[in-house]
């Protein structure tokens, strides 16, 4: 049957044609973009997936670039605490030098004044000075804000907070005292009474070394206790009489502390109980129990210190004698507690934390776990030391412990070894931050990065080899449906020779 007002083997043909052109354009596409998805049509599902691959790779791209300035803003910073620290190095040496007061001049000590001045002064400049892009970095700007401190808080130290609301408040529980380290001993009368000769011989030894002392018969118990604080600096062990004994008492409290009491040569001391220990829960209590002779204690009686203990916002501190610290991923907080708060076994509402610290945001999402927060304190002159011992701006011309009149170098020379360690103490925490923070967090990023962007590469750009196959075998089936589309509209034709 032959129709020429309707060609069906034509517009079959133009149909098929028209379909090889499709992919025919398609495949010219994905070959010339690279990608595979080019549209939504092209894979609906695969296009979602894909841009969320893209946003995820977007954050990745933008935490890596904050952990690498990061790091930046605290080599910045480290560099200006190395200087400190190099200064206050010479600054412990100038203050050793001034001590040689027998070998130095008025003048010479003068000079050595003008140096720690010059040094004091320069420690400041570079807390004022040192800045990344204008902003200030070891002046106390990027330092905790904290508030409503306990008066039983005597020095505290923010070195990191991350919270989600206006502030943070910093609870402890104390469940263990702080204690001194403390050895009684009992003469059982004002002075000692030894026999005809002889003398009392007793070594003191402390945290800090050992000294011994002899004592004659009739010698007073405030006799003997004042001998014992003149070598205080030596021993770390501070001695008061009162009636009928002496208390000997380590000056710092914690378990690294002790007093001990090694009687060399009794002298054939008469009266008294010899050597007791405080009550382990009253250092104010003298225990009767187990007294040691004095003609016993010839290897000593020793007694150590107790660090306190307890948590802090639920998490379990360490306790370094009257100090509690945590350090987690959320609070790290270190606080100083006076000695009746220490050896109180109750709560204490320490300080709130009101903001401030240095922020960086180090992973892709936004929240409070990808937030890392570090503190950097003011380093300058008044800052550095502490309340207890004094303060680095109390060794300048006129001040308390200034070099040219001498008083209280050994107190100025504790004052420089704080302010040492508390300047290591923030490069080392600085140090820590670049290397397990910041460096590991920048190598997972990378990671990360690139696992995502090979997920993004499988869903969405083409393959070459099979795009260009593709190519090929739409380009010879474009040919042969147009030879045939050509031959369909040239088959009506035949029907001219059934008009003869």
């Amino acid at each position: 049957m032959t129709r020429i007002n309707t060609n069906i083997p034509s517009i079959l043909g133009q149909r098929v044609l028209g379909q090889n052109n499709s992919t025919l354009s398609t495949a010219l596409e994905r070959l010339s973009t690279g990608l595979k998805i080019n549209r939504g049509k092209d894979d609906p599902a695969g296009l979602i997936a894909s841009e969320n691959l893209r946003s995820e790779k977007a954050a990745l791209g933008a935490a890596i670039g904050n952990a690498e300035r990061a790091d930046q803003v605290v080599n910045i910073a480290e560099g200006g605490l190395q200087e400190v620290s190099s200064l206050l190095t010479e600054l412990q040496g100038l203050l050793t030098t001034s001590a040689n007061t027998a070998g130095l001049s008025e003048s010479e000590r003068e000079a050595n004044q003008l140096q720690i001045d010059s040094i004091l002064q320069t420690v400041d400049r570079i807390a004022g000075s040192t800045s990344f892009q204008g902003s200030k970095l070891l002046n106390g700007n990027f330092d905790y804000q904290v508030g409503s401190v306990a008066s039983s808080v005597t020095d505290f130290e923010v070195r990191g907070a991350k919270f989600d609301g206006a502030s943070q408040a910093v609870q402890a529980i104390v469940t263990n005292s702080a204690q001194q380290a403390g050895v009684f001993l009992s003469f059982g009368a004002g002075s000692i009474d030894l026999a005809a000769g002889s003398q009392f011989i007793i070594e003191v030894g402390g945290s800090l070394g050992n000294r011994e002392l002899q004592f004659a018969s009739g010698a007073t118990l405030a006799q003997i206790a004042t001998a014992i604080n003149s070598v205080n600096d030596v021993t770390g062990v501070t001695a008061s009489a009162g009636g009928t004994g002496i208390s000997l008492y380590s000056d710092d409290f914690g378990s690294s502390e002790f007093a001990s009491i090694k009687v060399a040569n009794d002298g054939g001391i008469a009266g008294g109980s010899g050597i007791l220990n405080f009550e382990a829960d009253d250092f104010g209590t003298v225990s009767t129990t187990s007294p040691t002779a004095f003609s016993a204690a010839g290897n000593g009686v020793r007694d150590e210190g107790q660090d306190i203990g307890g948590t802090i916002n639920g998490l379990l501190a360490v306790g370094r004698g009257k100090e509690l610290s945590v350090n987690s991923d959320f609070l790290d907080v270190a606080f100083t507690l006076d000695t009746s708060a220490s050896q109180t076994l109750a709560s204490v509402d320490s300080f709130t934390i009101n903001g401030g610290g240095a922020d960086f945001q180090l992973a892709s999402q936004v929240n409070v776990a990808g937030k890392v927060s570090i503190g950097i304190g003011d380093i300058s002159t008044r800052k550095l030391g502490s309340s207890s011992l004094g303060f680095l701006d109390d060794l300048g011309s006129g001040k308390a412990f200034n070099a040219v009149d001498g008083n209280n170098l050994s107190t100025a020379q504790k004052i420089v070894g704080e302010a040492i360690e508390q300047v290591s103490s923030t490069r080392g925490r600085l140090g820590a931050f670049q290397k397990n923070v910041v460096g590991a967090t920048i190598r997972s990023l990378n990671v990360g990065l690139e696992n995502t962007t090979a997920a993004e590469s499988v869903i969405r750009d083409a393959d070459f080899a099979s795009e260009t196959a593709a190519l090929t075998r739409n380009q010879i089936l474009v040919q042969a449906s147009t030879n045939v589309l050509a031959l369909a509209n040239q088959s009506p034709q035949s029907v001219l020779s059934l008009l003869g």
